[in-house]
């Protein structure tokens, strides 16, 4: 297990073809300020900070890397073998034992403009519940977002999340102008039980954008 003490997430690289998952450094801040401020319309409900502000970005997430509770992820184009985004473990929990991670979330995931719709989210999301499921045994990954955010329910539906429901006030809003406002999550799922056919569907429309 790549776990330290207390379950505390430590990931690997995690490569495929059309994008690398790095351990999130200083190193990507410069390409990730570029890809930040490529095209911003997607970003109204999601955490994506302006080109100046990405240092002191890396910074928080390195800082919650450091408590075991987030494993942050550069998302590197193979083509460019520049950032284009980054993601996240996040959460991890153990039930039964201590040993054992029972549930991990992944999160904290933007992309550029140009790398949306290319099949990079699909296979990051592939890469990282391949992980979970096979190599770490978990029982449950989740994701959640801005229950307003349509286009992020989308993007998380089409990798073969199952909707559990929205909780409503459960984190802080990260919507333009809503500082210090909770927002309702919608909330959604893939199980152990489930991967197998998730993992086809995943392999064949990565397979499809290679």
């Amino acid at each position: 297990m790549e776990f330290g003490v207390g379950l505390a997430l430590k990931a690997p690289v995690l490569a495929g073809r059309l994008v690398r998952l790095e351990p999130l450094e200083h190193r990507h801040t410069a390409e990730l300020a570029v890809a930040a401020e490529e095209d911003r319309a997607s970003y109204a409900f999601t955490w994506v900070p302006r080109a100046d502000e990405v240092e002191a970005y890396v910074d928080a997430q390195l800082g919650r890397a450091a408590t075991g509770r987030l494993a942050p992820y550069a998302q590197v184009s193979t083509s460019t073998g520049k950032a284009v985004g980054v993601t996240a473990y996040w959460e991890p929990r153990s039930w039964l034992t201590d040993d054992q991670l029972d549930a991990v979330e992944v999160g904290f995931t933007w992309l550029a403009g140009s790398a949306q719709g290319t099949g990079v989210n699909a296979e990051a999301k592939l890469l990282l519940f391949r992980h979970a499921f096979e190599e770490w045994g978990v029982s449950r990954v989740d994701l959640k977002t801005d229950a307003r955010n349509d286009r992020s329910r989308a993007a998380i539906q089409s990798v073969g999340a199952r909707f559990e429901g929205v909780l409503r006030n459960w984190s802080r809003s990260w919507a333009p102008g809503e500082d210090g406002l909770l927002r309702d999550s919608a909330i959604y799922s893939i199980t152990a039980e489930e991967w197998a056919e998730r993992r086809g569907e995943l392999e064949e429309r990565v397979a499809r954008c290679a």
